[in-house]
């Protein structure tokens, strides 16, 4: 009985597979990428621009009063509070000016912390729910959030987040009327991003984010990786407008540099 027809059989069905499964994976960056470059396509034209060196006070403000915010040659450093789950060490720096319609973000981020808890997120187009107290100009309470627990943001404002730098990159839309943000916010799908692939630290990252009503574009590209991830808001209200934010969770430092806001070029 020849038993090597079975073996080499099986052999074959498994590099197949392996094939499959590889091809698989390379269509599903391929894609990302694509939709990424054809969001891109349309002309933009600036909206805001800081090269992080000069005073930041001029075009930001900041919620945590414990945080700092340090403006070097290099850029300008976000060293939020020292101590884990202490939630007045958050921090949450915001753009004076507010911004409509689609968007295209661009900054160069370094993380400069080793052993960071928590999270790194921004805040797209961030406003109050418009229940008492919360106007949809945010900085009509700012003092609310001189602590800035993580439920005063997602409890009481609408905006657009995407976390990163931590593991994950992963999307939500802040529900104001639901009372928890798991199961009740996400964007689709989750990434699971070690730290060793992306954001590692001291390496200056080029990210860009492209916001459409429905969908948040990004690419993240050092001088030798580069990744692409699209979220996708299925079944929440779209966001429209609101100011930008970069918040920090206890015990993160980061570097930001060459902060880029565009909006759709306008024709003549």
């Amino acid at each position: 009985m020849n038993t090597m027809k079975p073996f080499l059989a099986s052999i074959a069905i498994g590099w197949v597979l392996f094939a499959a499964s590889c091809k698989a994976e390379h269509s599903a960056v391929s894609l990302e990428q694509a939709a990424f470059e054809e969001a891109d396509q349309h002309g933009w034209q600036s909206a805001f621009t800081d090269d992080c060196t000069g005073d930041w006070k001029k075009q930001w403000f900041l919620d945590g009063e414990v945080a700092t915010v340090t403006n070097t040659p290099k850029g300008m450093e976000l060293r939020s509070g020292p101590e884990y789950k202490n939630q007045a060490h958050h921090m949450v720096l915001w753009t004076k000016d507010s911004f409509k319609g689609d968007l295209k973000i661009e900054y160069e981020f370094t993380r400069l912390d080793k052993d960071g808890q928590g999270v790194c997120i921004i805040y797209i187009q961030a406003t109050g729910s418009g229940e008492e107290g919360f106007d949809g100009d945010i900085t009509k309470w700012n003092d609310f959030r001189k602590v800035p627990v993580m439920g005063k943001y997602f409890r009481n404002m609408h905006t657009y987040h995407i976390s990163y730098a931590c593991g994950y990159v992963r999307g939500r839309r802040y529900m104001p009327k639901g009372k928890r943000m798991n199961g009740h916010t996400e964007l689709t799908p989750d990434y699971d991003v070690d730290s060793a692939e992306l954001f590692e630290v001291g390496v200056p990252y080029k990210v860009t984010i492209i916001k459409t009503d429905r969908v948040l574009y990004m690419k993240a590209a050092s001088a030798d990786k580069t990744r692409y991830f699209k979220l996708t808001n299925e079944k929440y209200p779209i966001i429209t407008e609101g100011r930008i934010g970069l918040r920090q969770m206890y015990t993160r430092r980061s570097l930001y540099k060459d902060f880029r806001i565009s909006v759709p070029r306008q024709e003549p």
